[in-house]
């Protein structure tokens, strides 16, 4: 009995990973906006592999559509240098109508023990690191230089990765799988033993919809087990973090806009003459059609993606966005949307005084110079 005790409580093997990959993504802002056929005839022309437009694998349209839908392109295979190996990964890139440029370099996986899955893991995302991506957005710009409108410097970026498994050597349930193994160093990056509130918040954005399958999101990595091996969740995930780009872009834009206002708002104002006036509108119309620009691209963002009938997916899109600080990025730059309304609203009505006063005086002027010239006759 003693025997059969000890056997009962010996611990289980760790499952093995069979089939699964590495995904690395790099987002960039590069432009006001993107002609998307423009860009699938510059890319026809550059390369032989056909382009497609995006649409969720696994989801009926009438569940989840884009907007505009991305325009995906196949970029060349590459040998991955891991420090101890080199492994090939697959290239792809995604372009948004909203000037969103998505890098994803896919690392597949195969026949591994878990603790080689992390580290793998940890290596792609230190390899992906620095100046990797740099080549190849150099390459992308040359190649559709002619799709993009008012290019931008790609200073604002970010960064993303997905650990997906499609197999196990055993059949888990998503239930057992945090029990069953180790995902803080995968999904945290670190070596050293983590508290267990940090370990508790790394594991409670946890969601399955099957039995076998799951998603873990935290905010710069993801754990999925898909063993139908859709590309929904990490779709989702990449305009969750195109949308987090693009906010951050108009944020910090805005920050930089709103102190070169007030200076020229200062400046107009320190002028009161004849052209104040004209100063005060000209500044009007500027502030109004960086407001129109901002407004029409941040709507195009928000609308990227709408999901409706699969709330199994929308739960997880609003899980990211939340993560992400979308909407606190979102509340941001409404906000200095909104001072920037005001300021030109008031620059208008300033510019409308003025002109009162000018006419008024004119007015005055005008019925002095008769009333000279009355006096003057008789």
């Amino acid at each position: 009995m003693a025997g059969a005790e000890i056997i009962d409580q010996a611990p289980q093997p760790t499952p093995r990973v069979v089939s699964g990959h590495i995904l690395a993504l790099r987002l960039f802002d590069i432009a006001y906006a993107i002609d998307l056929a423009r860009a699938e005839q510059l890319w026809a022309r550059h390369a032989t592999d056909r382009t497609s437009r995006s649409r969720l694998s696994a989801t009926q349209p009438k569940s989840v559509s884009f907007g505009v839908p991305p325009l995906a392109v196949a970029l060349d295979t590459i040998l991955l240098d891991l420090g101890e190996e080199e492994v090939e990964a697959v290239v792809t890139a995604r372009l948004y109508d909203f000037g969103t440029l998505s890098l994803a370099l896919r690392v597949p996986t195969r026949d591994m023990a878990w603790a080689d899955f992390t580290a793998r893991m940890n290596k792609v995302g230190q390899a992906t690191g620095g100046g990797f991506w740099e080549p190849i957005l150099v390459q992308l710009r040359g190649i559709l230089r002619e799709a993009l409108v008012k290019p931008t410097p790609s200073t604002v970026w970010e960064d993303y990765l997905i650990a997906s498994v499609r197999q196990f050597d055993t059949r888990i349930l998503a239930s057992d799988i945090p029990r069953g193994l180790d995902l803080i160093p995968l999904l945290s990056g670190e070596t050293r033993a983590l508290s267990e509130g940090a370990r508790a918040d790394l594991l409670r954005s946890r969601y399955s919809y099957y039995e076998d399958d799951l998603v873990i999101l935290t905010w710069d990595r993801a754990f999925i087990v898909e063993p139908r091996g859709d590309n929904d969740v990490a779709d989702v995930i990449e305009v969750a973090n195109a949308q987090l780009l693009q906010m951050r872009y108009y944020d910090e834009r805005l920050d930089d806009e709103l102190p070169r206002m007030y200076d020229l708002v200062e400046a107009a104002r320190s002028r009161w003459n004849l052209v104040a006036a004209r100063r005060y509108a000209n500044l009007a119309r500027e502030l109004t059609t960086l407001v129109a620009e901002v407004t029409e691209l941040t709507e195009k963002v928000d609308n990227a993606l709408q999901v409706t009938e699969d709330v199994y997916l929308a739960r997880i899109y609003a899980t990211a966005l939340d993560l992400f600080r979308v909407p606190n990025f979102t509340r941001a730059v409404d906000r200095k949307l909104a001072i920037i309304r005001d300021t030109y609203t008031s620059l208008y009505d300033e510019a409308s005084s003025i002109r009162s006063t000018l006419m008024e005086a004119a007015i005055l002027l005008l019925i002095f110079v008769e009333l000279i010239l009355a006096v003057l006759r008789f």
